[in-house]
This record gives structure tokens, sequence and C-alpha cells, in this order.
């Protein structure tokens, strides 16, 4: 388990921005080795855990208020187009734009909810049961009630094969 305080996370009304910084500099070492956490975990302001948002919720959160709505194969080929060099920049532009103006919406807008979470004197079994059987890759570890810190699935991972080689 990663305790809570070396974690990121944030309040609900933190922006897109600020989600980004946060999870752009955090790094989490575990057994000697480091990796960049997929996942920023959201507190209420009773510090409540309300849900997580992952990297591709964020990046998704940014997408331009222009392009929502459409389906979602017009939004790829639409970068797919030839365009003359010299109008490209003022659809770049536009684009930067849109997602800077995407940046200072909540992050409870893209969080998604916390579906599970297990007990802080669980066994790894029923973590591990957890992760697969929901399609997970972190769960909250509660403990008397209330968020001690988090298990990945590759820390369930390194248990596995920890026991078995």
């Amino acid at each position: 388990m990663i305790p809570l305080d070396e974690y990121p996370h944030i309040p609900y009304w933190f922006t897109l921005r600020q989600a980004t910084s946060e999870l752009d500099k955090s790094e989490v070492e575990i057994g000697g080795r480091k990796s960049l956490p997929r996942a920023i975990l959201v507190f209420d302001e009773k510090y409540r855990l309300m849900g997580t948002a992952r990297r591709r919720d964020i990046m998704r959160g940014l997408e331009p208020e222009f392009l929502l709505g459409r389906p979602i194969e017009s939004r790829k080929t639409m970068f797919d187009v030839k365009v003359d060099p010299n109008l490209s920049e003022l659809s770049y532009d536009k684009l930067l734009d849109g997602i800077r103006r995407q940046a200072e919406r909540p992050i409870s807008d893209v969080m998604r909810p916390i579906v599970a979470t297990v007990d802080y004197e669980d066994h790894l079994v029923k973590i591990i049961y957890e992760m697969v059987d929901r399609g997970l890759s972190l769960l909250p570890v509660l403990k008397e009630g209330k968020v001690a810190g988090v298990v990945r699935s590759v820390d369930a991972f390194r248990e596995i094969a920890e026991i078995l080689l």
C-alpha cells in the first residue's frame, strides 16, 4: 500500500490545470522502484474520498468545446487533413486556446466515482479479486473508515511475483 500522504490527492474544486500540475510533479517509490501515478484521488472539504481522475480522464476533459458533440471518428479525421502551413497556425492556436479554457474546469467534472475499496487488513486475494472483477488498476485502502492509502495493480502484481518467483 502507498500511504495517502505519498500519493497525489486534491480537493474536488481544483481545476484540470491544477490536477495536471499535481500529477506531473508526483512520483511514487515502492521497494526502491519509482513510478509515475496514473491517477489522482479527489476529496471533498471534509476529506472524504469522492473519486479518482486518471491521466486519460484529464486529457479527455481538456478537449476543446468546439470538438464536443462530434462523433469520435469525425474528431480523429479532423487532424488528418493536409493544410496550408500558413493557415495551420490559426487552427493550432484555436485548439490551444480551447484546451486552455477547458483546463479551468473543476476536476469533479471528469473524475470517476469510487466503485470499490478494500480494508487495510484485507488479504491480497481480495485485492486482486476486486481489481480483476471490476477492471480497476487502483483501489483506495480504508483503515477505520478513513482513506489510509492506495494499492495499485502494479503493486499487487509485484506481490504475486514475489510469491511465485
